[in-house]
């Protein structure tokens, strides 16, 4: 059974150098407002149902690319993160379930597709390691320009950066939702500790400072 599986050099340089610069510069872009187990990261959220996917290409026409690939068609919401790691920093072991925030009754992504953005060669650190009941199933060293999906029900860690670099990815946990629970999803919002931001949908409002 193939729990991950790898596309190498999905992109052409000059896309994967514009996206870095794009997330760098980003407003939204400042210590993560991801749970606990990202230690040391950066970066900031977006979240979206597939019916507002043009909405988000809006806003960062710089994602449009990555989501066209990465995005698998029997989804229909999405919890969208850059993700900077840098010495010290470490992801603790996990299964991803972002959207509980919004829908408690929510089961973990149908998948999940990292783009590594930007890995230096002299990287230190910094592996996937997926595991399914406590059994190791993925060990991935971080490759410039890969793109990766693995089973979104895996359990997963980041090793600790231990050089002086820095690693960035794109992150998108992949949903397929029943009627009932997308309803709860907002349309499109997004989440970061930089600035204050309220999504435009109707009842949803998520702040943070």
């Amino acid at each position: 059974m193939s729990y991950y599986r790898q596309h190498p050099q999905a992109f052409s340089p000059q896309y994967l150098s514009e996206l870095e610069g794009q997330i760098l510069a980003c407003p939204y872009f400042a210590v993560n407002n991801l749970n606990r187990d990202f230690v040391g990261t950066k970066g900031f959220s977006v979240v979206f149902r597939r019916s507002h996917l043009i909405t988000v290409e809006q806003h960062f026409p710089y994602f449009k690319p990555y989501l066209n690939l990465a995005l698998q068609p029997d989804c229909n919401a999405f919890y969208l993160n850059p993700l900077l790691l840098k010495a010290g920093s470490r992801v603790d072991p996990h299964i991803d379930r972002s959207l509980r925030s919004y829908c408690k009754t929510i089961a973990p992504p149908a998948m999940v597709s990292v783009l590594y953005v930007a890995v230096p060669p002299d990287l230190r650190g910094g592996e996937l390691v997926l595991r399914t009941h406590k059994r190791q199933v993925g060990s991935i060293v971080p490759r410039l320009n890969t793109l990766l999906w693995f089973q979104g029900d895996l359990t997963h860690s980041v090793n600790p950066v231990t050089s002086a670099s820095s690693r960035l990815s794109l992150v998108c946990e992949q949903y397929s939702l029943d009627d009932a629970q997308l309803v709860e999803i907002p349309e499109f919002t997004l989440e970061s500790r930089a600035i204050k931001v309220k999504d435009q949908g109707r009842k949803y409002r998520r702040e943070y400072i």
